[in-house]
């Protein structure tokens, strides 16, 4: 278990020194904000490779105060980060409780049937729509493999760090998908343009030109302006059952136009 992951600052894109190093624990939510090219994927991508200056930021990153060693860091087995990207994809011709089920004894579960069972119960907690243990991963949407990973990595896998791109384009309920993360004490960052995920973090790093240029705790003003945003998404989510369902449209408290 790592118990704190720093980020040493390193340069912009046309080289100027970055001002801020990061610091991160077990639990904290940092989100990633910032125009598309301004340098959010290269912070994720710098993590993951656990970068020692040899990336083009020139950041370095530390585990517990260290750098890691060179062998266990490009090593497969011992990576402490998990990366759920923006697409997802699966080519195996296996059913989703099996595929789980694989994974699960590959941990050393004595269960690992049982194990793959809460994992998809709790994927389905998060996708707009269920699936069965039995579906075949190839014919899982877009957003049900998203939830079927975020279930995965946070029931399952060992990296204590989650990096996540965009969950927001990903069809799931994306607030709980954050919950369920950080339940289990992972350092999540995360990248994203949707102002309820950036405000449900502790802090967010503002990136401009390929560098941090802020950082911001979340305030309390901003917590209640989280409430009001919380409130118009539940409209949408409404809304868009309502769609899925072949329903018409309605949607409480607004006044219809003749």
């Amino acid at each position: 278990m790592i118990e704190r992951l720093t980020v040493l600052a390193g340069r912009d894109k046309i080289g100027r020194a970055e001002r801020f190093d990061v610091e991160l624990r077990p639990g904290d939510v940092v989100s990633l904000v910032g125009p598309t090219g301004s340098g959010k994927s290269r912070f994720l991508a710098d993590v993951e490779w656990m970068a020692q200056g040899d990336t083009p930021s020139g950041r370095r990153v530390l585990l517990d105060g260290a750098s890691p060693d060179e062998e266990w860091r490009f090593s497969s087995d011992h990576r402490p980060v998990a990366q759920l990207s923006q697409n997802m994809n699966f080519v195996l011709d296996l059913a989703v409780e099996a595929f789980i089920a694989m994974h699960a004894e590959s941990r050393g579960l004595a269960d690992p049937i049982g194990a793959a069972r809460e994992v998809v119960a709790r994927a389905n907690a998060l996708a707009g729509e269920p699936f069965a243990p039995d579906a075949p991963l190839a014919a899982l949407s877009g957003g049900q493999s998203r939830a079927l990973m975020i279930a995965d990595v946070a029931l399952l896998s060992a990296p204590p760090v989650v990096l996540v791109d965009e969950i927001e384009n990903a069809g799931i309920d994306r607030r709980e998908a954050i919950r369920t993360l950080v339940d289990r004490r992972k350092i999540v960052l995360l990248a994203t343009h949707d102002p309820i995920l950036a405000l449900q973090a502790d802090r967010r790093l503002v990136f401009r030109n390929g560098a941090i240029e802020a950082v911001l705790a979340t305030s309390e003003r901003e917590r209640e302006s989280l409430a009001v945003l919380e409130a118009l998404d539940e409209r949408i989510l409404e809304a868009r059952q309502q769609l899925r369902r072949g329903c018409p449209i309605h949607v409480e408290g607004v006044q219809q136009r003749r």
